[in-house]
């Protein structure tokens, strides 16, 4: 069964970095794209990254663009989500999820990340 397990969400300020990570199983990891999802306090799920299979190819949002880096190691079976420079509205449970940002099945159950001074 696919399996997604989120961890690296940890109480930060702003300004500050988290390595959020996405071990996979289940699944044949390198054949399918990945992405991040994020839900904010009271909002819905939002697509923030994703990425090709060999991993050549990345896409975000425009908010996140420039401060955050999605990568994949397909030898570990392993997602990952660098986040440099983060805000306050940065806070919400983030999510790993099979597919592309507009072909997603599967997510895991999160992990919580909280921006605050």
């Amino acid at each position: 069964q696919v399996r997604l397990v989120e961890s690296g969400g940890d109480f930060v300020q702003p300004g500050g970095s988290l390595k959020l990570a996405c071990n996979t199983s289940g699944f044949t990891f390198s054949r399918f794209p990945m992405n991040w999802v994020r839900q904010a306090p009271g909002k819905g799920l939002e697509c923030i990254a994703d990425i090709t299979t060999k991993g050549d190819g990345t896409a975000y949002i425009p908010s996140v663009k420039g401060r955050f880096t999605i990568s994949r190691d397909n030898a570990k079976n392993m997602l990952y989500l660098d986040m440099n420079n983060l805000k306050l509205e940065d806070t919400g449970e983030y999510y790993c999820a099979r597919g592309g940002c507009h072909t997603r099945d599967y997510k895991g159950q999160g992990t919580q990340v909280t921006v605050s001074s």
